[in-house]
């Protein structure tokens, strides 16, 4: 099927948005529902009663999102940019929250942290993750560091897996193809009986790419193809001991296997490729009592990247293997019906393994936090943290967070706080420029804002403005070193409506910086801008546009070396879902255009223009 016969589909779809009337339509992105639970703040707090900005990715929305990764789905929010989201799917993803490097973000995954102590940055791959395995996702934004520890400096994305389904079993699962012979697959079984659920599922996922690598102009060479395959095995259960205590197993692992190119420009051999693997196993545990309760989370990690490579015209091979054991013990207690109390423990081991040394390092640390809520119109969130790590000593990080319900449909909310990155396993005992010496990197932030809810949320506006100092940046010269400081400052609006069949939101988001050495931000555009539309044209067809603006930015251009503006470009993406059997069946098509692209030749790395994912969805009891 061509390029047209597919715009021509798209469009039959999106004409049948009138159709039928329908209530309570559901949105493509998410609402800011005042009711919905953040179980990432440690305290199960309604958004109503915090003070914090979170973002809730809904099971809606994720079940409308099978034609799209882990990274595209995170790059349609406000205030995240995903370095290499739009180009060859296997290309490595970072994470861009509020102007903020790769490293600066911490991901969760049901409240455990994930990290790769193998990496340069510490940071967990998202392309390791199906969405398919995926219940909803929570995003803090901001400095979550009094919470959550090292590297929580811009925000907090908490993956909430799929866990067990009712009495029985039910099956379910998602078969995909699209462009570029792109094949997805997941296969899942739930259920449960009495004290005991389980949610067991698996994703392959499989494409030929495109090429990573651009060929210069001028040139008549053919670069190969870069793709992809990549499996995922994920595995909850649910074991009720008593009605006071639970544990909840987990099992996951995944495998990754990425062809690659020598760099920009830079075709490389059809065997140059790396392989990534995940393993990771561990426990949530609950003990709950009239007022409170004591919560146990355990998890190891173990991650490795082999790399071949034939840089420079010699051949290679480098393999990264690293360990993570995280413990987590915290009691969350109610002090009356409007305080809450949150104090823990918790303690991090990295280990890296190379052919000549296995450093380790330890972090341990105290935390707790105050949560007054509902008085009158006043909510107070107070925190603090002590940090103590094995190489460079002890630190701390406070927040303090209120909100102010004026009336019910405004909330005034602010907070300020303070945030830390441990230096890396690579960068205190790695190959290249290590440096023992190195100290923490530490921001200091400040975030305000209103919210608006009208007509039960019939329109909501959320309006944010943030500043991030911070300082003891760690750079790279001769070798690893603390210098400088970077600033930080920009806003948010995100609109919202529902009327009728329809759903529409959007976001504009405005960042800049300072980098010490620079003032502008590297592959981070000061301006983007995001509008989705869907539609429940009728009890079974749901269909939406979603269209987003990147603006103008720098990128390094890697034959002069020389940073570039790089012009601003579009995103057109439309999805249509029609269910059957009952709306245990779901069939869809998913497509997305990268308009005004005309960097590639600057950059050297290749973008796809128009793609598409067309499959199935199955749910069956």
């Amino acid at each position: 099927m061509n390029k047209k016969r597919m715009l021509t589909v798209a469009s039959l779809g999106l004409a049948q948005l009138m159709i039928g009337q329908v209530a309570n339509a559901q949105t493509q992105d998410s609402l800011q529902l005042k009711d919905v639970v953040i179980s990432a703040t440690k305290n199960d707090q309604k958004q109503s009663q915090t003070g914090k900005v979170v973002t809730i990715i809904s099971r809606e929305v994720l079940d409308r999102s099978n034609g799209k990764s882990l990274p595209d789905l995170l790059n349609e929010q406000a205030g995240i940019i995903i370095s290499g989201g739009n180009s060859n799917q296997g290309k490595d993803k970072s994470i861009f929250f509020r102007g903020s490097g790769s490293g600066y973000t911490l991901v969760l995954i049901d409240g455990i942290i994930q990290n790769d102590p193998s990496s340069i940055s510490g940071t967990f791959d998202l392309r390791l993750f199906s969405i398919d395995q995926i219940d909803h996702i929570e995003i803090l934004k901001g400095g979550q560091s009094t919470i959550y520890g090292s590297d929580a400096v811009a925000g907090v994305i908490n993956i909430v897996t799929k866990k067990g389904g009712p009495k029985g079993n039910t099956i379910y699962g998602v078969a995909s193809a699209g462009s570029f012979e792109t094949y997805k697959g997941t296969i899942g079984l739930n259920g449960g009986v009495e004290d005991f659920s389980y949610n067991i599922n698996y994703t392959h996922f499989k494409t030929d790419g495109i090429s990573e690598a651009v060929a210069p102009v001028g040139s008549t060479a053919m670069f190969d193809k870069d793709g992809f395959k990549t499996d995922g095995l994920n595995a909850n259960f649910g074991i009720k001991l008593d009605k006071h205590f639970s544990v909840n197993p987990f099992l996951r692992y995944f495998y990754g296997d990425y062809k690659i190119d020598e760099g920009a420009f830079a075709d490389g051999l059809p065997t140059n490729n790396s392989i990534l693997k995940q393993f990771s196993a561990g426990f949530n545990s609950e003990y709950k009592f009239n007022t409170g309760k004591i919560t146990l989370n355990y998890s190891h990690e173990s991650n490795s990247n082999d790399v071949k490579s034939s840089y420079a015209g010699f051949p290679s091979n480098f393999l990264n293997f690293g360990k993570l054991n995280v413990v987590d013990l915290f009691y969350n207690q109610k002090l009356g019906n409007k305080l809450d109390l949150l104090v823990g423990i918790d303690n991090r081991k990295m280990k890296l393994v190379t052919d000549t040394k296995n450093p380790t390092t330890n972090i341990f640390a105290a935390y707790g936090s105050l949560f007054l809520h509902d008085l009158s119109i006043f909510n107070l969130e107070v925190g603090g943290r002590y940090n103590k790590h094995d190489q460079y000593g002890e630190n701390y990080t406070y927040s303090v967070t209120p909100s102010i319900n004026i009336i019910k449909e405004v909330k005034l909310f602010g907070t300020v706080s303070t945030a830390f990155k441990v230096p890396t396993l690579n960068m205190l005992f790695g190959q290249y420029g290590a440096n023992l010496d190195l100290k923490p990197e530490k921001s200091q932030n400040y975030e305000a804002g209103v919210n608006l809810n009208i007509d039960e949320e019939a329109f909501t506006l959320r309006i944010t403005g943030f500043k991030r100092d911070l300082t003891d940046a760690i750079v790279y010269t001769t070798g690893y070193i603390n210098q400088g400081n970077q600033k930080y400052k920009g806003f948010e609006i995100e609109p919202a409506a529902k009327f009728s069949v329809f759903n529409i939101n959007g976001y504009y988001a405005f960042v800049e910086g300072n980098t010490g050495t620079t003032n502008f931000l590297i592959r981070r555009p000061k301006h983007t801008f995001g509008i989705n539309a869907g539609a429940q044209a009728t009890s079974n067809l749901y269909a939406s546009v979603n269209f987003r603006y990147f603006g103008k930015r720098f990128d390094t251009n890697f034959i002069s070396y020389l940073d570039e503006e790089m012009p601003s470009y579009n995103l057109l993406n439309a999805y249509v879902e029609y269910a059957l059997a009952k709306k245990r069946v779901k069939v869809f098509f998913d497509a997305k255009n990268i308009l005004n692209k005309k960097y590639t030749e600057i950059i050297g790395y290749n973008t796809p223009g128009f793609n598409f994912n067309t499959g199935v969805s199955f749910n069956i009891r």
